[in-house]
């Protein structure tokens, strides 16, 4: 039992765990692997994961080239992820614009905008790993102009909540592989801008400038980010497969050939290196021999692994608190006794904005050193449930968010200390809620990276349908709870969540020691089909890499996979 985890019984090696060890000592020369490429830019060489192919076409960029497309798309991830809250500062305004009885409908505007992030989860992520992830950039982007375009000029409420629908739908597909700071700095800044712009400009010039931005970015994306995925051998994927030996090049060697050329089969004729104006077709081939219904449906069956029910709840749970203040927002302060303007109201999102960085750099803090001293512990050994710990900065700072929100908004505190309680809980209960979806991607990810696209879309499903859920009561509940009690029940609610990584981390390897050994989608006919190797050559590959875990914990990777 290590350090609080519970050994399995029935797997020798269960996935997701490693020994880590650090074979080079002081001014030692390593020996590197002649088979393997390295990447020897560092003081220590360092394995490539996944090894690069001798294919021309394979998407070994220079760095800076990597760079300019991950700054273009997270460009347009700014963009994308600032729809979710572009109308908090403006609940009040749309009420009265198109003469509705009730505020409900406009908290709606935000609910079914998430109901079609959600829903585009099923065109999107299942298309991209068939067919690549171009279609889906340019597409989302020409759904943004479109939607923004068509909610600037709405002439009725219908037509304002039609075009939030299909914002959700191209946000999601511009949103699929960027880094979280794009999203959730977009998210958390754009209402401090769009505030700004609707006291100025009207609410209506707020969607005319995202689809004019939008607009701008379109070409960039277009001439400028070719496809990403492609189709790599198996046996050049050193994490998930195996391989029996490599030339220098990389390159596996046929079992039928010898190094004199004896029985050598033909050589094959050299692959073209597509050219520049081919690169910019929207679609490049299969990625995948699975059907699309597959892999769409794969998903489905995971909510029911403990894993990922508990990483949708730590991560969905908390981000839909954020959303029910954020559709309530206005509301709070337009009315006595803060009594904010548009812009004001749009200016206390600046503690949101801080938060989601405060809760990076804490994310990143905690976990490395709480990863190494763990590690240490443990005696080399390596398991993925240590990145469970970031619950525990997550529960103090969200849980005290939530709560500190609800009492410091009740008009009697707000009259005797003004705004800036509400504002700061606002930026604590962010910081919590950064941290606590960091926690969920990184297990996940280490424990479960078989299967990280599907479990990624689970959570995201679930963060975005239970969002859009509690959009229809939030203003029912602060009506009949007021706001320290409902936000005292919510907080409680976190609490609870946030308690059962206890019984997670203590059974998280039997956990995944029993899905591997009862595959639950092989099980329901949604197994995958194994990737072929060029002349079905196979083998074992080599072990003890810092490929083992070196840094697929990670967000952004599991996102782009």
């Amino acid at each position: 039992m290590g350090l609080g985890i519970l050994e399995d019984r029935h797997l020798a090696h269960v996935p997701g765990t490693a020994i880590l060890e650090d074979d080079i000592q002081g001014d030692e020369v390593p020996v590197l692997d002649p088979n393997l490429k390295y990447d020897t830019t560092g003081p220590r060489p360092i394995v490539l994961v996944p090894q690069p192919s001798d294919d021309p076409n394979d998407p070994n960029w220079p760095l800076w080239r990597r760079d300019l497309i991950m700054f273009i798309l997270s460009l347009d991830a700014i963009i994308a992820s600032a729809m979710t809250p572009i109308l908090s500062a403006d609940s009040l305004t749309l009420l009265f614009e198109f003469h509705l009885r009730d505020i409900t409908p406009v908290a709606l505007l935000t609910g079914w905008h998430l109901f079609g992030v959600g829903i585009a989860g099923f065109i999107f992520v299942p298309t991209a790993r068939v067919y690549g992830k171009r279609h889906a950039f340019l597409i989302g982007t020409v759904l943004l102009i479109v939607s923004n375009a068509w909610a600037g000029s709405a002439k009725s409420y219908r037509s304002i909540l039609w075009a939030r629908i299909i914002q959700g739908v191209g946000q999601r597909g511009v949103r699929m592989a960027l880094a979280n700071l794009s999203l959730y700095g977009g998210a958390f800044f754009s209402p401090v801008i769009a505030g700004v712009v609707s006291q100025n400009l009207g609410w209506r010039w707020m969607f005319y400038l995202a689809a004019i931005f939008s607009g701008v970015m379109l070409p960039a994306i277009f001439f400028f980010c070719p496809e990403t995925a492609y189709r790599r051998a198996a046996h050049l994927d050193l994490d998930t497969a195996s391989t029996d030996d490599f030339h220098g090049s990389g390159e596996k060697q046929s079992r039928g050939s010898s190094s004199d050329g004896e029985n050598s089969q033909p050589p094959k004729e050299p692959i073209q290196k597509k050219t520049y104006w081919q690169t910019l077709m929207p679609f490049d081939g299969r990625k995948t021999d699975d059907s699309l219904w597959l892999l769409a449906l794969r998903p489905l069956p995971l909510f029911f692994q403990p894993a990922i029910a508990w990483g949708s709840l730590i991560m969905g749970t908390l981000i839909g608190w954020t959303v029910l203040i954020g559709v309530v927002l206005a509301l709070l302060f337009a009315l006595p006794p803060f009594q904010f303007t548009v812009a004001e109201i749009g200016y206390t999102y600046a503690g949101a904005f801080v938060g989601a960085l405060v809760g990076f750099a804490i994310t990143g803090l905690f976990t490395h050193f709480t990863t190494l001293w763990l590690v240490r512990k443990n005696k080399g050994v390596y398991e993925p449930e240590f990145r469970m710990l970031l619950v525990i900065p997550m529960l103090i700072c969200g849980c005290m968010g939530v709560y500190g929100f609800g009492f410091t908004t009740e008009p009697k505190y707000a009259r005797a200390h003004g705004w800036i309680g509400p504002v700061f809980f606002l930026g604590l209960e962010v910081v919590g809620m950064v941290i606590g979806a960091s926690a969920a991607a990184l297990y996940i990810v280490d424990a479960h990276r078989d299967i990280a696209i599907e479990a990624f879309t689970c959570l995201l499903m679930f963060k975005n349908f239970f969002s859009y859920g509690i959009t229809y009561d939030a203003y029912y509940w602060l009506q009949k709870l007021g706001r320290p009690k409902m936000f005292t029940i919510l907080g409680s609610v976190q609490v609870f969540i946030c308690l059962l990584t206890v019984p997670m981390y203590i059974f998280g390897k039997r956990n995944r020691s029993f899905f591997k050994r009862h595959d639950i989608l092989a099980l329901l006919g949604l197994g995958t089909k194994p990737k072929a190797d060029p002349e079905n050559v196979r083998g074992s590959g080599p072990k003890g890499t810092a490929a083992d875990v070196g840094e697929v914990g990670t967000f952004i990777e599991s996102l782009q996979a």
